[in-house]
């Protein structure tokens, strides 16, 4: 399996089949889904569903949500990574999107803002994208806290299926680790 990006702690690869029962964990819990519609995946068929709806996009867009995995342990703690959004989201569609979720017991350890780290160089580096945008739950203060934490200029809150969202930008001129806390 490719492996794309390899951080301090991490290692963002690509997502497989294998992955299914990892993915339903993570996606199942009602925790995880508190700030996305309380709507938990309810069998394995949606996990392997969204497993092939990734893969799809690795092969149409070069790029799509990525396993992630704990070093230390060698555990699958949820995912992260870059997609291009073809969905109408806040006016935007065909946007290149940054996203992450991991699994309750890694909450609060840094891990969202390591790959997401990993994730913008990747996208203005590798990909050449010019902007990425990021989305968040105004309730959400873990995912809202990644997203100012990494200087995302925030651009409005909007709705999205009823949930009050806020609407991150990062424009590539303007990233640079060198100006995180």
């Amino acid at each position: 399996m490719k492996v794309f990006v390899e951080t301090e702690r991490l290692i963002l690869r690509e997502l497989v089949d294998k992955d299914a029962s990892a993915i339903f964990e993570l996606d199942s819990d009602p925790l995880v889904h508190t700030y996305l519609g309380n709507n938990p995946m309810q069998t394995m068929k949606q996990s392997k569903e969204v497993i092939e709806f990734v893969r799809k996009q690795y092969s149409e867009n070069g790029i799509g949500r990525w396993a992630t995995i704990e070093k230390e342990s060698g555990d699958f703690i949820g995912w992260t990574g870059l997609k291009v959004e073809d969905k109408l989201t806040n006016g935007h569609v065909n946007y290149n999107d940054l996203g992450f979720r991991f699994k309750p017991k890694y909450w609060g350890k840094g891990y969202a803002t390591e790959s997401a780290i990993a994730c913008l160089d990747y996208g203005f580096d590798v990909l050449g994208w010019e902007k990425i945008y990021g989305a968040a739950d105004v309730d959400n203060l873990g995912s809202n806290g990644v997203f100012r934490k990494l200087n995302f200029s925030l651009i409005n809150t909007f709705h999205y299926d009823n949930i009050k969202c806020n609407w991150y930008e990062m424009i590539k001129k303007d990233w640079s680790r060198m100006n995180l806390d």
